[in-house]
């Protein structure tokens, strides 16, 4: 089974989980452009997102949005509910798991730092991650392997 894992921001961190190893993972930066809407940033990440769901995917994970107001919030929000749509769509199993469960499970501590979970995140990418961003998807997929890892969610027929 292969687990997409994703921390969706400006500047998303994506870990592909296979076997219980990150195989592959990154850093996707959509960062809006001179004269860009929101609608220009969402329009790029849901290309982008189709292209990782292409490569098959049986479960998504996501860290869940925090609402506490502002445009941060708004486009994490809006991320989000296009990967909601997108596995959906696709009908791919998907789960949002809130910043503090990730980060009790890979330091042992919910408030733990973005170093914190940059220096955990070695141990499953092999090296330095690029960012926090690619950190927290890594600890994030290797959260989601260990606990439906050995289950295999069936696609639906289409």
């Amino acid at each position: 089974m292969i687990i997409l894992s994703l921390d969706c921001a400006t500047k998303t961190g994506w870990a592909l989980i296979k076997d219980g190893r990150v195989f592959e993972s990154g850093v996707q930066d959509f960062t809006k452009r001179r004269g860009d809407s929101n609608g220009m940033l969402f329009l790029r990440f849901r290309s982008w997102l189709g292209a990782m769901l292409d490569t098959g995917p049986a479960l998504v994970a996501y860290e869940r949005a925090h609402h506490r107001g502002g445009a941060a919030t708004e486009i994490a929000a809006n991320l989000t509910g296009r990967v909601q749509e997108e596995c959906a769509a696709r009908q791919i199993e998907y789960t949002a798991v809130h910043t503090a469960s990730i980060k009790l499970w890979a330091t042992g501590s919910g408030r733990a730092s973005k170093e914190q979970m940059m220096a955990r995140s070695v141990a499953f990418l092999g090296r330095q991650p690029i960012d926090d961003n690619e950190a927290d998807a890594a600890c994030l997929g290797m959260m989601t392997w260990e606990e439906y890892g050995t289950q295999t969610p069936e696609r639906k027929s289409r």
